[in-house]
C-alpha cells in the first residue's frame, strides 16, 4: 500500500516547474533561463521532504547538505559518491556512499533537520538529524580548491560501516542544543 505523503502535491508541482523550465529553455535557447543544473535542482527540491535548518549555512554548506540527503534518500550511489571531496582514495566515495544509503536512506526520505555549525564560508561541520529513525549523522562540507567542476564537497572517507554510522559524542541529541556552535 502507497502512503501519500502530504508532500506530494509540492513534489508534483517542483516537477511541473521544472519541466516547464526546461521546455522554455530548449524551445527558446535563450541564456537567461535557468541551466540545466537549476532546473534538476528545482526538480530535486520539489522532489523531496523539506530540509528544516538550524545554524547559519552559506548557500554552498545549505546545497549541499540538502545533496547529500537526496542522494541518500534516492539510494544513488553513483551521485552521492560525486560529491566528495577531490583527492578521496579511489573507490572509498563509492564505499561511503553504499554504507550511508544502507544506514540512512529511509531516514533520508522522511523528515530531516540540518544543523550547520560555526561559519561556512570555506568549511562547514553539518549534524543531520533523521526523524523517522532517529539516527543522527555528521558531514563536514568544504569549497573545493581550484579547478574543480564544483564548488563544494563533502569529505567522503567512511568506507567502513562502523565509522559511517559513528556518531562523535559532541553532538546533542536534538537540533540547537549547543546554539550551532562546535564544542572544542
Amino acid at each position: 500500500m502507497h502512503r501519500r505523503s502530504r508532500w506530494e502535491p509540492y513534489r508534483r508541482a517542483g516537477r511541473a516547474a521544472a519541466a516547464t523550465a526546461a521546455a522554455i529553455g530548449v524551445l527558446a535557447g535563450c541564456s537567461d533561463l535557468p541551466g540545466e543544473e537549476e532546473v534538476r535542482y528545482a526538480g530535486d527540491y520539489g522532489g523531496h521532504e523539506p530540509l528544516a535548518v538550524v545554524g547559519y549555512p552559506s548557500v554552498g554548506t545549505l546545497r549541499t547538505a540538502q545533496e547529500v540527503v537526496w542522494r541518500t534518500a534516492d539510494g544513488d550511489t553513483a551521485e552521492l559518491a560525486a560529491l566528495a571531496a577531490p583527492g578521496t582514495a579511489r573507490g572509498v566515495p563509492a564505499a561511503t556512499a553504499r554504507n550511508w544509503i544502507a544506514a540512512f536512506g529511509e531516514g533520508a526520505r522522511g523528515k530531516v533537520t540540518a544543523e550547520f555549525y560555526d561559519e561556512g564560508s570555506k568549511r562547514q561541520s553539518v549534524v543531520l538529524y533523521f526523524h523517522a529513525t532517529g539516527q543522527i549523522k555528521q558531514i563536514n562540507v568544504r569549497t573545493g580548491m581550484g579547478g574543480e567542476d564544483r564548488d563544494w564537497y563533502v569529505s567522503m572517507d567512511e568506507p567502513e560501516r562502523a565509522a559511517a554510522t559513528a556518531v562523535p559524542s559532541w553532538i546533542p541529541k536534538t537540533p540547537g542544543a549547543l546554539g550551532s556552535r562546535s564544542v572544542p
